[in-house]
Order: C-alpha cells, then structure tokens, then sequence
C-alpha cells in the first residue's frame, strides 16, 4: 500500500494532488514497545518504604483521592471502635460524670450501682477482648484511660463530699498526673521521624507502652477497694471508721511505693 500511494504521487508531479492523495491512504502507526513497570513492591522498596509502609500503600487503590482516602481512614478507625468491647469501655466512662454528679448529691445508692456496672464492665471487655479476639490499638489505650477516669471521677467527688480525707486525694491525683505526663514525655520521644501533632495523637499507632510494676498493680486493686468501701460506707447499719482509717494509710503507703518503683525500675517502658 505504501509503494502504491507513493508511486502515485509521483505520477500526480503536484504538491497539493500529493498531499491529497497522502492523507487518504492510512498509514499503519509505528507501535512502540512498552518498558515494563517493576512491581509494585519493587517500585516501593527502591523509595525506601519499610514492609509496614509498603503493605499500607499497597491496600490503597492509587484510583483514590485524597478525600476518599480520608473518608475510608474514618471508616476504618470508626471499624476499630464499633466493637463490644470498646463499647462497653466507652459507655463507662460516658458514666463517671454521672456517677460524680450522684456521689455529690449524696445518692450513694444509685452511686454504688453505677459502681458497680463500672466494675462489671471493666472485667467483662477484658475477657471479651481476649476469648474473642476483639483487642485493638484503640482499646488498649481506652481501658485504661477509662481506669484513671473513673479513680479521679470517685477522688474528687468523694473528697468534696467529705468521704475521703484531701492529702489522701492529693497524693492519688499527684502520682497520676506524673505517670501521665512520663507516658507523654515517652510517647514523644519513641515516636519516629516525622514527629507531627497528629502522628502524636494517632491512637491506632501506639509507639510506646508503660508496664505497670508489681506493687503499681496492687496499689490499683486497694485504690478501687478504697473508693467502693467509702462509697458504701454510709449505707451500712454498722460503723467502720477506724477500718476504714486504716485502710486509707495503707492505700496511702502503697501510692506513693508504687510512684517511686517507676523511677527506679528499668523495664518498666516498652518500645512498641
């Protein structure tokens, strides 16, 4: 076809008849060979993507937006939070204001049954979490957030009714609010580079985990003993001051054995 239409040109011996006639006969497209693309996790590790990076990027289509990305990462954290476990977790400390405001008011009665849906709800998500398989990031940071909401809920409110004496509560709230601010000191310093406010905060990435000590384990079991005793205390037909004085002393040691063995333990912080 080719050797025709330029045979024919020729014969027209006419710029204009030529380029008439060239345009008529379709020439067949040089087709190009294609470079083959490395893989995908090829492309990835010549970036420099670790395994998890990599593994993460894959499972995105590249057909996404930003705005679709951003709405499928909502997606998954409200998945990770849609869980009988983190439910349970979240409608206890959805509790605790209520359960101050009760203990305040002098409803002890209906202060000692929210204290004690909030003690069957923090063992139950627990078993739940491990006879199931239902743990998660987000629920290991919420159990015991709920814990210490809960304990400083029951101190303050037990303080200003007058159930439990203010050095006592000082001291409680003292070694929580240190731990506290240890475990934010910790999480930024083990958080890898890009250090950013919301890496910081992203709780489905926890970077560091503070073991509680042995003594820090006992000191928790007698604190709820101690707030469940004072908040009952006064329903009972029979006195108990001079136990509960006691036990208050003891509590108190305890706090503060157990605020100095995280200064002094070495295993006590570990690197997730």
């Amino acid at each position: 076809m080719l050797s025709t239409c330029a045979r024919s040109a020729r014969a027209l011996r006419s710029p204009a008849s030529a380029l008439r006639l060239g345009s008529a006969c379709q020439l067949p497209q040089q087709v190009m060979p294609r470079r083959r693309q490395p893989a995908v996790g090829i492309r990835l590790l010549q970036c420099g993507l670790s395994w998890k990076e990599r593994r993460s990027f894959a499972s995105t289509s590249p057909s996404q937006g930003p705005l679709q990305r951003k709405t499928s990462d909502e997606g998954t954290l409200l998945a990770r939070l849609n869980t009988l476990p983190n439910i349970l977790t979240l409608s206890r400390i959805a509790s605790c204001p209520l359960l101050g405001y009760f203990i305040i008011q002098g409803d002890l009665k209906y202060a000692t049954a929210l204290l004690a849906y909030a003690g069957i709800t923090d063992g139950l998500d627990g078993w739940l979490a491990r006879r199931w398989g239902m743990g998660s990031a987000i629920g290991s940071i919420l159990d015991p957030a709920a814990d210490k909401i809960l304990m400083t809920t029951l101190v303050v409110s037990l303080t200003a009714r007058g159930l439990l004496p203010a050095p006592l509560a000082f001291l409680i709230l003292g070694r929580d609010i240190a731990l506290a601010l240890r475990s934010f000191y910790y999480r930024w310093q083990t958080l890898a580079p890009p250090r950013t406010f919301r890496r910081y905060w992203d709780l489905s990435k926890p970077f560091a985990e503070i073991k509680p000590t042995q003594i820090s384990k006992y000191n928790t079991v007698l604190q709820l003993l101690l707030m469940g005793v004072t908040t009952i205390h006064p329903l009972l037909p029979y006195d108990i001051a001079s136990p509960l004085l006691a036990f208050q002393w003891l509590v108190a040691v305890t706090t503060v054995w157990s605020g100095v063995s995280y200064v002094f333990a070495s295993n006590t912080v570990r690197r997730l």
